[in-house]
Order: structure tokens, then sequence, then C-alpha cells
């Protein structure tokens, strides 16, 4: 899901490099038609869905091979099909979230790269998953970096996650400086090349915020067990420690093809040769600093609904993916991403273990609240 994305189009590069391992089954794309058809002449899925059904018809006017559907039920054919084994959840938002527990129910493995299905509603994926026997395997490289430490480790032996932040965009302004940033310079991340909002949110910090929910959910740890870590070239993705005081990183090139690959190999590896290969000695220094959660007020909010849990989390993210719409379409400044995300956690009355339905509906009033304040 979410082919004509960032992480899409790397997902087809790996499927690319290695021909003789994987085939696209199904995909979905959003308003990239130029993109998608590109995708379709080169992969020939059997099924492609359309955000619109004007799409999916055009399409299939010009692809009659393929089936074509679209909207909600398109997303949830896609992730559903029955020639697939894995399915790689890379759309942006909320959007992601029945149509990856309609995979589970279906037995396939996930790849997850969509945030918002594990921040708004964990307790239900990855009881889904429990009951299913379906495993997550995360895509994001920091809980790649995880997942691949704890490779042969026992969950009573860690002692904390360590994850680890670019700092985005911004890192070395100060809070004053942030007033007048334009959305030109926020979305020039110095690191990694990702899509609009997800360059938005790593400039803010939400997006390791995400992260920390995130982890919590995928390796059932506490919030207390859980640091953020400021280090600038993104060669240690994150790190695990135990309580015997070893530390164990996953290193690597800023390269979103590695933990989307291993992901698909899992518990195998494949050679990724188009890749830049790591060199310390060329790098020569790596600089670590402590999170300033003051200055990074979007990590903190991120923090505080991870803990009190229930609905807020649905609430932090929808509050933010309102409020970096409208900072995109150049109708607030970057500093009022916080505010609006900050009010409607504090106009929220949180619900405790919230089921689908209500998560939803507390997505949906969020949304409406920031456009009121907007």
């Amino acid at each position: 899901m979410g082919a004509t994305g960032s992480i899409g189009t790397q997902t087809l590069d790996v499927i690319r490099e290695h021909p003789e391992q994987f085939r696209l089954a199904s995909m979905s794309i959003g308003r990239n038609l130029e993109l998608g058809r590109k995708i379709m002449s080169e992969f020939k899925p059997e099924l492609v869905a359309a955000a619109e059904k004007n799409d999916a018809d055009t399409l299939a006017g010009e692809f009659p091979g393929i089936k074509f559907a679209y909207g909600q039920e398109g997303l949830i054919e896609t992730a559903v099909h029955p020639k697939a084994d894995v399915l790689v959840n890379a759309v942006l938002g909320s959007v992601g979230l029945q149509p990856t527990l309609q995979a589970i129910e279906a037995k396939k493995t996930i790849a997850i790269a969509n945030k918002e299905t594990l921040v708004t509603a964990g307790h239900i994926v990855m009881d889904a998953a429990r009951r299913n026997g379906v495993e997550l395997l995360p895509v994001d490289s920091e809980h790649s970096a995880i997942f691949q430490a704890l490779q042969g480790e026992k969950e009573k032996n860690i002692d904390k996650l360590i994850l680890t932040a670019s700092g985005g965009s911004f890192r070395d302004k100060t809070r004053e400086e942030l007033k007048d940033v334009t959305v030109e310079q926020a979305l020039n991340h110095p690191n990694w090349s990702m899509g609009a909002k997800i360059t938005i949110d790593s400039a803010t910090m939400m997006n390791k915020g995400l992260e920390v929910i995130e982890a919590h959910w995928l390796f059932s740890i506490a919030y207390e067990k859980i640091e953020v870590l400021l280090h600038k070239e993104s060669i240690i993705h994150s790190m695990v420690e135990f309580h015997d005081s070893s530390v164990i990183a996953q290193l690597g090139t800023p390269d979103m093809r590695v933990p989307i690959q291993y992901a698909l190999t899992y518990p195998d590896r494949l050679p990724h040769r188009t890749g830049k290969k790591l060199n310390l000695a060329e790098i020569g220094q790596l600089h670590f600093q402590e999170m300033d959660y003051s200055r990074f007020r979007c990590l903190q909010f991120a923090f505080d609904a991870g803990r009190r849990g229930g609905t807020l989390p649905a609430v932090l993210n929808a509050a933010n993916e309102a409020a970096v719409a409208a900072f995109l379409e150049g109708k607030i400044t970057f500093l009022q991403i916080e505010d609006l995300v900050e009010k409607a956690m504090e106009k929220h009355a949180v619900s405790d273990n919230p089921g689908l339905e209500e998560i939803q509906e507390v997505d949906r009033q969020t949304r409406q609240l920031v456009n009121a304040l907007l």
C-alpha cells in the first residue's frame, strides 16, 4: 500500500534488484497516476487500487490485464490479495489501519512503515497479530535497527531502547530562529530522502515521537525504558542497552532500502549491491547530544500521549496530520504546528481501551477541531 510514495518506490527498488525472490501481486497508488502507470507497465501487478473511482476507471481502460479498485475498499483488497505473502504498509496516515487489520486476519506477514497504524491503535493491532500468529516486521530504520539488535536476545535482559534522531532540517536553530522558517527550508532534510509530511515531522521531532509510541508496541517496552538521542550523522540507526551494560547498535549509511529489504527477507539477508557501503574511516567522527524536550516539544507531547494511552495517541496523530497539512499549504507558521497539537490534546477527554470505531471517531473529531482552530 502506497506504491508511489517514498517507501513504496524504494520497496520497488528492492524487488527490481531481486526479481528471482519477489513479485508485486497488488498495490495501491495515490494521486501520482503518471508514476503509477510506469510501475504498472514494469511490474504488472494483478490488482491496483486507486484513491478515486474516476482514476480507477481511467486506468482500467489503459491496462485491460489488471483489475482495478478504489478508495478504502480498494486498499483492503490490496492488503488481502490471495497471492500476496507480505503486505508492505507504506501509506501515510490512519487510512492504513483498517486494511492492515484485515491483512492480519488474512494471515499476511506485515512489513510496517506506516506509523499511524500502531500509534493510534497499537493495542488492537498487536492483539490481532498475536491471535493470528502474524509477524509485524518493522521497516522504519530505527525500529529495524532495534529488531536486528534483539535477534537471539531475551526480553528480560533489556535495560533500554535508544532511538537515534538526526534532528531534522532545523536541529541547529533556536526556537527564536524557528519563528519565520519556510516550508522549503523545512523540507530540506540533511540526511534522508522522504516524503513531505515525514520530513516536516522530522523537523518538529514528531516523527521521533511517533516512533517512540511504535517502539512501545512493537517491542512491548515501557516508556520509561525508551530514550531518544540526537545523532546528526544518522549512521547509528538505534541501539539496545542490556542490563549487563552491553550496548548493541546497528549501523549503516542512510538508505531506507536496507531496512525494507531486511523486512522482506527476514530471517535471511540478501546482497544489497546498489547502496553505498559504510566507510567509518571516511566519516571520521560521530556526534551525540542529549535530547532537549523543551526545544522539541512535539517529542514531549508524544511521550505524554503514549504514557496516558487510551485515545490520546490518536488525538496526537490526527492533530499533527491536520496541522502539518496546514503548514504545507502556508496557512500557519512552523511553530504553530505544535501549538495546535497541544491545544487538541488539552481539550480531549481521554477514553481508555477504545475500540476501532471510537478511535476513528476521535480521529475525525480531532481534525474537525484543528480546522476550527485554524
